[in-house]
């Protein structure tokens, strides 16, 4: 049953045709012939039977709507693919992509325009023997009452929806999920309640706690990308859930609120196939959780070098293989899919295009070396343990203003796995501190440098190359596309962690159940989990660990939420190190 939380919503916009890719509503079918595009984009490879706004009634009543995309001609039942979310039910890949710089590497004519935004294509699976279902959740299009995002609600309206779709005529009783980004966390809330019909999940890019690591991440809130996400793809009759409001009334982590948003992972028994990155500023943690706790020997876990929608919409491998893995599991086809290694890894290079498909026994890596590098004197860092104290600050209200260390690599050397900052602080101006420390690369003349999380191929001929990359536009310079280094973040006030809890050692689970104020002036130790990184350094470039008062990524369309989120940092931000005050990091040496 759903919480007894009740929920605020805020409003959003009613669907109106064109918007997004709405059509007018109501139920009909027919077949998209061998050849039908729309608008430039990719032709269907085959005749495709389209069933519009089929209706299925979940457990309280409220009817949802689905639009199902099947092969015209099949002499046996198929299995069904689930994309689920309030996004659309199709034309809106194509739809977001229009937003992005450079289209984000994906030429026009490789979408169909049958995707759901972050879904699989129904004319890359159709053809292959699979039934795409595209469903609005609650409250989005003309599914009725309110959108609510993931948790209890979410969870059972996807159960009620495999169990009805299984029943139909056309499928043979077995139901996968796929997707990106919000189609693929609200697999881990569903699956975790193990409907019966559901065989395979494959959750590419999925953060497991709203709380941790999308709104609230290190206690410090940010709805900015979500608020984007409405304003872009989110249209219905109702409302779509307030976390402004829900966070404004609900602080703190250990509220039913947002235990809610934590899913579950260790019920789900399945076979699940997780694709990650290092370079998602929401998902890392999530699916690399994911993989730890699934309850099945039957799981692969992919870290993927590319930006998550270029991955499932213009990467023919990876389509390649998600039809492969679900054809072993939805259809006991024995076609090697039990061979695939069960992790394969990823090293950025930044300056060059990455290192990836590379197997490993498990993650993180049996093997790391994991090493204290210490803060020391001159803005170095170092495996020597400084014997004398001192201390760096800078204003934490000034956006790039920061401590730094750095270390030079003597030799080629590969940091794979979960690094951790121990930090010792102190702020003479106020009793809170939010502290981002960011791991950057320099090349060999001490510059930063960013990793395109795209292949540098696919913008070359918009003359975007490394040596290039400073006269692109500042507009042009988001978190989608550029990554600029691994991230921990933590509010000072909210530093208590449960050790019992955390995934690894060095990635502590802070609690979120109280706020401990520190007093002006006084030394505080700080724990802070840096996400998941894999980057290689050449001999003579070097590791920067940067720690800043306010976000330092990039500033592009996804504006940070100054309602909250700038009530910690104020003046000047003190790091001590050396001496009794020992501040390092540990790095993943392998």
């Amino acid at each position: 049953m759903p919480l007894s939380v009740p929920i605020a919503t805020r409003a959003i916009d009613p669907p109106s045709v064109g918007r997004n890719n709405y059509q007018p509503f109501g139920f009909r079918e027919e077949v998209l012939p061998k050849g039908w595009s729309q608008n430039g984009s990719r032709p269907l490879p085959c005749d495709i039977h389209t069933s519009h706004d089929v209706k299925i009634e979940v457990r309280d009543g409220c009817n949802l709507y689905c639009d199902i995309y099947r092969p015209t001609h099949s002499a046996e039942p198929v299995a069904a693919i689930l994309a689920w979310s309030p996004f659309g039910k199709n034309y809106n890949g194509i739809t977001m992509l229009k937003n992005l710089p450079w289209n984000l590497g994906i030429p026009n004519g490789v979408l169909s325009g049958l995707e759901k935004f972050e879904g699989p294509d129904p004319a890359e699976f159709v053809p292959r023997g699979f039934a795409i279902v595209n469903v609005d959740a609650r409250g989005s299009g003309d599914s009725e009452g309110n959108v609510g995002i993931m948790g209890t609600q979410e969870a059972e309206d996807g159960y009620d929806v495999i169990e009805a779709i299984a029943k139909m005529p056309w499928c043979n009783g077995n139901v996968g999920l796929a997707g990106n980004s919000h189609l693929a966390i609200v697999q881990w809330f569903i699956a975790a309640l193990q409907p019966p019909s559901l065989k395979a999940i494959a959750p590419w890019e999925a953060c497991g706690d709203l709380y941790r690591e999308q709104f609230v991440r290190g206690g410090i809130f940010d709805a900015g990308l979500f608020d984007f996400i409405i304003d872009h793809n989110i249209q219905g009759h109702g409302g779509v859930e307030d976390f402004h409001e829900m966070y404004r009334r609900h602080s703190r982590a250990d509220s039913l609120y947002w235990k809610d948003k934590r899913a579950d992972i260790a019920k789900i028994q399945i076979p699940t196939y997780i694709t990650a990155s290092y370079t998602s500023f929401v998902h890392t943690m999530g699916s690399i959780r994911g993989w730890l706790q699934v309850a099945t020997s039957e799981k692969w876990l992919r870290l993927c070098p590319w930006q998550e929608w270029y991955d499932i919409w213009n990467c023919k491998d990876s389509a390649d293989e998600l039809a492969t893995f679900f054809d072993h599991y939805l259809n006991s086809k024995q076609n090697g899919w039990e061979t695939t290694p069960k992790v394969r890894t990823t090293i950025l290079r930044f300056n060059q295009d990455p290192l990836y498909n590379i197997a490993e026994a498990d993650y993180p890596i049996p093997r790391t070396d994991y090493k204290k590098m210490y803060f020391l004197k001159d803005g170095r860092l170092g495996l020597e343990t400084p014997s004398s104290a001192a201390s760096i600050s800078y204003q934490a209200e000034k956006y790039q203003d920061c401590a730094a260390f750095t270390y030079t690599f003597p030799t080629k050397t590969r940091l794979a796995g979960i690094p951790k900052a121990v930090l010792f602080m102190s702020c003479p101006d106020f009793h809170d501190m939010d502290v981002y420390v960011l791991l950057r690369k320099l090349d060999a003349q001490g510059k930063a440098l960013l990793n395109l999380n795209i292949p540098w191929s696919s913008i070359s001929h918009h003359g975007v190359t490394p040596e290039t990359l400073d006269k692109v536009p500042r507009r042009n310079m988001n978190n989608l596309m550029f990554h600029v280094g691994s991230l921990g973040i933590l509010r000072a006030s909210r530093r208590a962690i449960d050790e019992s809890k955390s995934i690894h050692e060095n990635y502590p689970f802070h609690t979120h159940d109280r706020d401990e104020y520190i007093v002006p002036g006084e030394v505080v130790r700080l724990e802070i989990g840096i996400w998941a990184m894999g980057v290689e350094y050449d001999a003579g470039e070097s590791i920067r660990v940067e720690i800043h008062g306010n976000s330092p990524l990039l500033r592009g369309e996804f504006k940070g939420d100054n309602e909250f989120s700038g009530a910690a940092s104020h003046g000047k931000h003190i790091v001590h190190f050396g001496g009794d005050y020992p501040s390092h990091v540990i790095l993943p040496f392998v």
